[in-house]
This record gives C-alpha cells, sequence and structure tokens, in this order.
C-alpha cells in the first residue's frame, strides 16, 4: 500500500524506464484497444505508409505516462488527461517517463493536484500532457 499523496507544487514524479517496445506488446495493444491499424504491426503496411517501420500507438504512448500515477490509484483517480505527440516510437525504443506537480487546489471534491508529463526516447520529447489527479475528501483524511 503506497501512503496517501501529498505533492506540493515542484515536486518531481519519479521517472519511469519500461521495458522496450516490442511486437507482442503492439499485437496486444492492438487487440485491447480495438486498433489494428496495419502501421502498427507489419512492417511492410508501415513501409508502404512512408514509415521506416512498424510503430507503437500514440495512445499506448499515452497509457505508459498514465503509468507515473498508478501507484496512487487506490487514493484517487484521473480526472483529465490531454496529450499532444511530437515524435513517433518504434520498436525497440525504450521511453522514459516523467513529471512533476505544477498545481495544488484544494476544490468541492477534494485535493485536485496537477501535473505536467512527459515521454521521452534518447533524450527527444515523443509525447507530453497534462494530468489532473483528484484525492477525494476522505481518501487521505481531507474533511469536505
Amino acid at each position: 500500500m503506497v501512503a496517501p499523496p501529498d505533492w506540493k507544487v515542484g515536486d518531481g514524479l519519479e521517472e519511469r524506464t519500461p521495458p522496450p517496445i516490442n511486437r507482442d506488446q503492439l499485437r496486444k495493444y492492438a487487440e485491447a484497444s480495438g486498433d489494428p491499424n496495419p502501421i502498427h504491426l507489419s512492417d511492410e503496411a508501415a513501409e508502404t505508409a512512408g514509415l521506416p517501420g512498424v510503430i507503437a500507438h500514440g495512445m499506448l504512448t499515452v497509457a505508459t505516462m498514465g503509468l507515473l500515477l498508478s501507484p496512487y490509484l487506490e487514493h484517487g483517480h484521473v480526472k483529465t488527461f490531454r496529450s499532444r505527440f511530437s515524435g513517433m516510437v518504434f520498436l525497440g525504443d525504450r521511453l522514459r517517463v516523467g513529471g512533476r506537480v505544477t498545481g495544488v487546489d484544494q476544490t468541492a471534491e477534494g485535493r485536485l493536484y496537477t501535473f505536467e508529463v512527459y515521454a521521452r526516447r534518447d533524450g527527444d520529447t515523443v509525447a507530453s500532457g497534462g494530468i489532473e489527479f483528484l484525492v477525494p475528501h476522505g481518501a487521505d483524511g481531507l474533511q469536505p
């Protein structure tokens, strides 16, 4: 069990480096998401589309950024998640995801934390965005 969050503006989220992207992961994600676009599964289809090879689903990259808050889901939930893609992710790429707290507000629902998050490959940012994470009253000892 992870302690309830008590983040402050400027606090960083521990950077994570999941295993490299592989074909099995892309196949499973395609099945789970209902996105069987062949550029994610077939080198030939990707090359026909003008790509150097298979690329990962953009939403898989977003989901990888979301892992940053997974340990805290017993205390709250993601309220909003916006993302922007700035690069492609290929087979074998190893992403690093991280972020930092940019806001902490008391709301009628509870404590709302705002984060800037990123996914990087070899120093290049391939996706970035913002997450709002709500810890409802009572979940961390907060009173309404």
